[in-house]
């Protein structure tokens, strides 16, 4: 075979510190390492499109899959039937949904054109065990009026910007690093769970987040819709909402060419 697999995979992320490997604990791509392994017979590169932290969930995550050291993968299996195959030396918290024959020279962090998260917000007034570590629950009502003001905040994330003031204090990218351009933002509402959903070029870490706990700032009312351009333009993190919990945040799509 020429070339890598790329693999569409699902999973949830509770029981992970995050996709990429660490010494501190189990990952999704320690994990992924081990089954290509078992199922390939040699050890694999398991390249993904971006990191996400630990108990973020991922519904269209993607990864390259090449022999360690090598642009290529050495298999007999055919590339479609690579995913029921791993999912067999798999948890059942992660699946792969999809994979692809790509390229030797694809790469599937630095070849994408966009990506999309969504956060959920559970605003049910008492917990519901079925969305334990899938969501954020705001006990909280958000009631018609703050949802639309949510939604005339999120538009203003639109468009390219400097993300600053929505990046994770501490974080390694200067200020010239932080420019993304947004293509959607959009705030939903089915029954008692509230969808934010963000499309960019890219993301900086913990952005997503902090997008999602500044509107919920918006529905309580502590930060006004109109306020968002001036946050965004003072590259101040103090001035944005809180960091949401991880466990609301899906990787949803990764669009490549």
């Amino acid at each position: 075979m020429e070339g890598k697999i790329l693999l569409t995979v699902a999973y949830v992320g509770t029981a992970y510190c995050g996709y990429q490997v660490q010494p501190n604990g189990i990952t999704v791509q320690e994990v992924l390492g081990n089954a290509a392994k078992a199922l390939f017979g040699y050890p694999c590169d398991i390249v993904g499109c971006s990191r996400t932290d630990s108990g973020v969930h991922a519904r269209g995550f993607c990864a390259a899959v090449s022999q360690k050291g090598k642009n290529r993968l050495e298999t007999a299996i055919p590339p479609e039937r690579i995913a029921r195959a791993l999912n067999a030396h798999l948890p059942d918290d992660i699946s792969v949904l999809h994979s692809v024959q790509v390229s030797s020279e694809f790469h599937p962090r630095y070849d994408v054109v966009s990506k999309e998260y969504e956060y959920l917000i559970y605003n049910g007034r008492e917990r519901d065990p079925f969305l334990l570590d899938r969501a954020w629950h705001i006990p909280t009502p958000i009631d018609a009026d703050a949802l639309d003001r949510m939604s005339l905040a999120a538009a203003h994330f639109v468009g390219r910007q400097n993300f600053s003031a929505f990046r994770a204090v501490g974080a390694d990218t200067d200020a010239g690093d932080a420019v993304r351009t947004v293509f959607e933002a959009k705030v939903e509402r089915k029954g008692d769970l509230i969808s934010f959903r963000v499309r960019a070029d890219g993301f900086l870490y913990h952005m997503v987040r902090i997008m999602a706990g500044t509107l919920a700032a918006v529905a309580k009312g502590s930060i006004a819709p109109g306020d968002i351009p001036a946050l965004i333009a003072s590259g101040d993190r103090h001035r944005a909402g809180v960091t949401a919990p991880a466990c609301g945040l899906y990787l949803d799509r990764v669009f490549y060419d």
